[in-house]
């Protein structure tokens, strides 16, 4: 059955079929093909695997986001960055990194954090003279951010699967999340030094002092909803609605930039996000259902545990695997099927589940911006006007800094655990 069930999910892929409708097809087609359970069980598993109260964080967080950009506070932001690093060459490109840094510690989205980034950033860096393919390629792989440094979607849907603390993997991914950043500016920095870009960035930036000023209560934002959760306000599902609330009072109330009349889109716009991988979670909640009633984690960790002696070669086996699978499958339908197979595996080599979720969610982001199916890359290339081929020589750098991170992360397990540590 499983051996069916991955041939028609497979093929529907290449067949271009929406990935939830292609795991869903696949899952029914098993029941149908291979066992006597009536298909009520499919309607059954779809409701059962998203009615959770963790997962109610995802359209908030969503919502949250939508409501940051439109109400100006990724604008104000963007300012703060620039003030903070633009006067220095190459500094727009930087102050690129730590907006997307900022402004994903709260959205908890990449996609969103690249609409809402990407809309002033890369234009802002053609009109700097920048290569409008660097300028893309930077946005997407920094946006990559957004689902590293906590709060994360993905991190919610990891903990949910593999039944770990949500709050312990947001505080875990804080270490990642600086190392990314750190590692993305230092190679931004020697870049435009080597191609002598961005010698005027420092022309027509608002003053420190000011900057601040006017994004003070977007700069609080991150610290209300994290600080939150460390401190045992709210959970994680409670802080999203925190940050909802937040955005509306700041835009509709301070800022002003969001009327009644706005709400409407913004909604819809959330909405259809939010269906969309709701849609794709209940999906994999299925198909994880079908494979783990046949054994196959079971099996799997068997085999595994076998053929690989040591837990460093076994994390070695799961980044060139998972960095293959980011490439063409979504990263919520990743983490959903995958997560409840390896993490077990994991703990058998003494891993520790905190520590393994965040190689996953690290490593599957890395297949937001990675090609064929990269969406990071696709809203990028839709806001800088560009084609997927015109960036990819300027992406690769990026991908193999971020690469580089990853197997730090992954061999050095104090990177992660360490903010762990001091939270819990």
């Amino acid at each position: 059955m499983t051996s069916f069930m991955l041939l028609v999910m497979v093929g529907l892929f290449a067949l271009s079929v929406p990935i939830a409708i292609a795991i869903a097809a696949a899952s029914i087609g098993g029941i149908a093909a291979f066992t006597t359970m009536p298909l009520i069980v499919v309607a059954q598993k779809l409701v059962t695997t998203i009615d959770s109260f963790p997962l109610m964080a995802v359209p908030f967080f969503i919502l949250a986001g939508n409501l940051m950009e439109a109400g100006g506070i990724s604008r104000r932001l963007v300012d703060f960055a620039k003030a903070v690093v633009g006067n220095v060459q190459g500094g727009l490109a930087c102050s690129c990194v730590l907006t997307c840094m900022i402004f994903a510690s709260v959205s908890g989205s990449s996609v969103a954090t690249t609409f809402a980034i990407g809309s002033i950033i890369i234009p802002a860096m053609i009109k700097h003279r920048y290569p409008p393919e660097f300028a893309a390629a930077l946005q997407a792989t920094s946006a990559e951010l957004g689902v590293i440094i906590p709060p994360s979607i993905p991190m919610i849907l990891y903990g949910v699967s593999a039944e770990v603390s949500i709050g312990e993997m947001f505080a875990a991914g804080v270490g990642p999340g600086l190392l990314i950043g750190g590692a993305l500016t230092l190679f931004v920095y020697v870049t435009c030094k080597m191609n002598g870009w961005g010698k005027e960035d420092g022309v027509g930036n608002l003053g420190f002092v000011k900057a601040t000023e006017r994004a003070a209560l977007a700069l609080l934002m991150p610290v209300i909803i994290i600080g939150g959760i460390y401190r045992g306000v709210f959970t994680p599902t409670e802080a999203s609605v925190v940050a909802v609330f937040y955005a509306v009072i700041v835009g509709m109330g301070v800022y002003r930039a969001i009327g009644w009349r706005d709400l409407g889109p913004i909604l819809k716009k959330s909405v259809l996000s939010s269906s969309i991988i709701m849609f794709i979670i209940a999906a994999a909640g299925l198909f994880s259902f079908l494979i783990t009633r046949a054994g196959v984690p079971a099996a799997i960790g068997a085999w595994i545990a076998e053929a690989i002696g040591s837990g460093w070669a076994f994390l070695l086996a799961v980044n060139l695997f998972l960095f293959v699978v980011g490439m063409f499958i979504e990263t919520s339908a990743s983490i959903i099927v995958l997560a409840p197979i390896l993490a077990p595996v994991a703990a058998h080599f003494g891993i520790d589940p905190v520590h393994f979720g965040l190689i996953m969610v690290v490593n599957l982001a890395l297949g937001m911006v990675t090609p064929p199916f990269g969406v990071n890359l696709f809203a990028a290339c839709q806001v800088a006007g560009l084609s997927l081929e015109q960036i990819i020589g300027r992406l690769v750098p990026f991908v193999i800094v971020v690469f580089a991170c990853l197997m730090v992360i992954t061999y050095v397990p104090a990177v992660t655990l360490f903010f762990r540590g001091l939270v819990f």
